[in-house]
């Protein structure tokens, strides 16, 4: 039996990288699209290296995927269009977006290019699919959280074509969820900015206590995805492209990614799989280029206690041994798994129990020498520049750096020997009074080509079909290999054929091969973009405006206490319900969503009930019990929300749209709003200028922006209350500890962040400093602001009451912003201030050189 084979996609980001792919086993790449791609210090490529870079992919049958996953801001359609007039004739295989109206855009400009859907879209349900069907996307990256039987459930339901991530970093947040380097220091990893917060040494605070961890400090740094093990079960969901990670990592990285993974997806299409010591060996190679240490991530479900090592945030590479003693320049390490050290290899160590150790610098040296040791100990000597500490006994012991592999890698894509070829078939046609015709081809195309002179009766030695055979797959200056090369004489007469003919018609065949397998993409597929004039007048009729009211006040609730309490501040008029449109719940626990609702409804308050921001294929139950309360609203926060209320089992009440749909810009709005959303919040991703074009560009009556916060920064699959207050791996055996504990971390930096589960265990971290737009809202008003929220998260009684009451008199033009403000900043232990909407300007990472 053989195995469908998937493709197998690799991360570059400059063409040496591409050089590892192409030459290493790739069938596709992925690169970031100029100035607007999700990596933000990968070295962007101009357009005419872009142009190269496809044509070097497509030279050698590798597809060439743009990444274009970010969020754009309405003010970037202005450079945007011009530069997608550029980049759609260079004929990419794909562009992976993340933005909604960007997709709608590229879609409107080019109805053939294909589209696939980036993983920063959130996309881990086939109800979101299905919801964006009319984009035509061929293709959607999975979350990285979605298991096994929830890819394959996908696959089944949406009959599309599902790309997972295989191998490389894990996001401890939900790709398109993640707001903490926003928060943090104003870098928004929906904008490739990522500040790897996720990296940082956290405290953890338990019920206002510090709780000691030892060496545990990286909290929410997961180790690095490897599912080289999974790779026949992933073949066998229906997965067709098998995603590495890596964009700013090195090209002998991409190089033993793309060499491991393709052996194992040929060993699985021979029905076979990889025994132990192989897949172990390959978790060497791989592990000694980078390695946090490897998990299978989340395709097994969630596993609390395994994901998360929390020792290092860093590259230490492959774990083989302890080290047992020092000697001098000598350290004699007990290895735990067998590996054949040389001098020239690279190690590291982590000392057990010092907190030394669990910082980002990585200690460790170069071999010297490598020798047997007393007792089967391994002796490592070290230069005499490098200084071992005394007490390094006990001390983990990795390889980083194997130096033999690493020229090898090299060697692979810099050595022309070792270079992938593309095979061609070879056939010649030799007639007496013809002439010599040949034609060259790849499989896809056949190029002919005939002689300048008519083949003649040999007079004295005659051209053999040895001779001739020899002369035509005389490739080696070429990226081609002569797979056969057939002749065919037209009768026995012996021939003479001109070695100048033969090269000739060589030289002209390889160069026409060559320059057609540039000009086309993999699939063959012909973009013919509309007109530019055509598409910019669509897109300027596609803004509107809305007329200028008073903001209406919306309110966010989390847990049954404040529900009541605002109840009963509405009954007995401490906070006035003509100055209130509605309440939102979002609670932990499901329970109490009917006697809250009861509660707010008996004061004569309108009620509605938010989704979980995710929505995974067994998960429908949590939607079925929103509908059997019959709220007066639902707020969706996820795109299978959207379509299930709107499509499965359509919402009688008004369905709104919440700020996890990512909206950035009118043509994701007027998307959104096509999809039945009567309302939607906008990102958290913009600053109040960026509100500002976007109200001044859509129906802003029909917007919401968050007037008071604190920032939900990580959204995690990963529980941090079962990883560090049980021992459990999930709901079924972590005993619950949410339900008794608060907890709160505490970065290096000294920010602190507060820990609050979901009704299916995922957890969300909010900056414990409140973020207030209080001074923007009057600019937002004169543009048409539907509406501006609150949202509570800890507070309770009189505390939430008076934050209430005074944006109920801001928003009703009774108090000014600034008293506004100073009320609300005696009331906020952890600080108050402007947080996102107070970046004037986009952080910008450094460029890799």
């Amino acid at each position: 039996m053989h195995a469908r084979r998937p493709e197998l996609l690799l991360p570059v980001g400059d063409r040496a990288m591409a050089l590892a792919a192409i030459h290493n086993g790739a069938d596709a790449i992925y690169v970031g699209f100029p100035g607007f791609n999700a990596r933000g210090r990968t070295a962007d490529l101009a357009v005419d290296e872009l142009r190269e870079l496809i044509e070097l992919c497509h030279l050698y049958g590798v597809k060439v995927n743009l990444a274009f996953n970010v969020l754009i801001f309405e003010q970037e359609f202005e450079a945007i269009l011009p530069a997608l007039e550029r980049v759609l004739p260079l004929k990419p295989d794909a562009f992976i977006v993340q933005d909604l109206g960007l997709a709608a855009l590229i879609r409107r400009m080019a109805p053939e290019q294909v589209l696939h859907a980036s993983t920063q879209m959130t996309v881990t349900n086939h109800e979101a699919i299905s919801l964006l069907e009319d984009l035509n996307l061929k293709r959607f990256v999975l979350g990285r959280e979605n298991s096994l039987p929830e890819i394959r459930l996908i696959g089944e339901k949406s009959g599309k074509e599902l790309e997972v991530f295989v191998h490389g970093a894990l996001c401890v947040a939900y790709s398109g969820q993640c707001f903490t380097s926003e928060s943090i220091g104003g870098r928004s990893a929906n904008r490739g900015q990522c500040a790897q917060s996720c990296r940082f040494s956290y405290e953890l605070h338990v019920d206002g206590e510090k709780r000691e961890l030892g060496e545990r400090q990286f909290l929410v740094s997961p180790k690095d995805l490897c599912a080289l093990e999974e790779v026949p079960e992933l073949i066998d969901a229906g997965v067709a492209s098998f995603k590495v990670e890596g964009r700013l990592k090195s090209p002998e990285y991409v190089a033993a990614s793309a060499r491991e993974y393709r052996a194992a997806i040929e060993a699985r299409a021979q029905g076979r799989g990889l025994p132990p010591e192989e897949l172990e060996a390959s978790r060497r190679r791989m592990g000694s280029t980078y390695s946090r240490g490897f998990t299978p991530g989340w395709l097994h479900g969630v596993r609390h206690q395994e994901l998360v090592d929390g020792r290092t945030s860093a590259h230490r590479g492959y774990e083989f041994g302890v080290v047992r003693r020092v000697r001098g320049r000598t350290l004699e390490v007990e290895r735990t798994r067998p590996l054949e050290l040389a001098p020239g290899d690279g190690v590291t160590w982590a000392r057990s129990g010092d907190a030394q150790a669990n910082q980002k610098k990585t200690e460790g040296a170069q071999l010297y020498g490598v020798r047997p040791g007393p007792a089967g100990l391994l002796e490592l000597e070290f230069g005499r520049e490098t200084f071992l500490p005394a007490d390094l006994a006990g001390a983990r012991i990795f390889l980083n750096l194997d130096h033999r592999l690493k020229k090898e890698l090299q060697r692979s894509f810099a050595d022309r020997n070792a270079m992938r070829r593309v095979p061609v078939r070879i056939h010649a046609r030799l007639e007496s009074g013809q002439p010599l015709w040949v034609r060259f081809s790849d499989g896809a195309r056949a190029l002919e080509a005939e002689g300048e002179q008519r083949l003649e009766p040999a007079k004295k030695q005659p051209s053999s079909d040895e001779s001739i055979r020899r002369e035509l797959s005389a490739l080696g200056a070429t990226p081609f290999e002569a797979l056969d090369v057939r002749l065919e004489r037209a009768s026995t007469e012996p021939l003479f054929v001109p070695n100048q003919e033969l090269k000739r018609l060589r030289q002209a065949l390889t160069e026409r091969l060559e320059a057609a397998r540039k000009a086309s993409t993999i699939d063959g597929f012909t973009v013919r973009p509309r007109p530019a004039d055509e598409i910019r007048a669509w897109f300027e009729g596609s803004r509107s405006r809305a007329t200028p009211g008073a903001a209406r006040f919306n309110v966010l609730l989390r847990n049954i206490a404040q529900a009541k309490d605002v109840a009963e501040a509405v009954s007995k008029g401490t906070l006035r319900k003509d100055r209130l449109h509605s309440i939102a719940l979002d609670f932990e626990f499901g329970r109490d969503y009917a006697p809250s609702l009861e509660a707010l409804r008996g004061a004569g308050v309108s009620v509605g009930v938010a989704t979980t921001r995710i929505l995974k294929p067994q998960e429908y139950a949590n939607l079925r019990a929103i509908e059997r309360l019959k709220p007066d609203f639902i707020l969706a926060r996820n795109l299978g929300a959207v379509r299930y209320f709107t499509e499965v089992s359509p919402f009688p009440g008004e369905l709104r749209g919440d700020f996890s749909l990512n909206v950035t810009n009118h043509l994701t709005a007027d998307y959104l709003f096509g999809k039945g959303l009567r309302t939607l919040c906008v990102s958290y991703d913009l600053n109040a200028q960026q509100v500002e074009d976007l109200l001044a560009a859509t129906d802003a009556s029909r917007l919401e922006t968050t007037v008071h916060q604190y920032m939900p920064s990580f959204h995690m699959e990963h529980c941090v209350f079962a990883a560090l207050l049980s021992n459990g791996n999930s709901f079924r055996d972590c005993g619950k500890p949410c339900e008794r504990h608060e907890v709160k971390l505490k970065d290096q930096y000294g920010n602190w962040h507060f820990i609050k589960p979901d009704q299916e265990c995922r957890n969300t971290m909010f900056n414990a400093n409140a973020q207030s737009a209080a001074g923007f809202v009057a600019r937002w008003a004169r543009l048409g602001l539907g509406y501006a929220r609150l949202e509570a998260l800890n507070e309770a009684g009189p505390e939430l009451i008076r934050k209430i009451a005074a944006y109920q008199e801001f928003l009703s033009g009774d108090k000014p912003s600034g008293a506004v403000l100073a009320e609300l900043s005696s009331l906020e232990a952890y600080g108050l201030g402007r947080g996102a909407l107070g970046r004037e300007q986009e952080y910008k990472s450094r460029k890799k050189l």
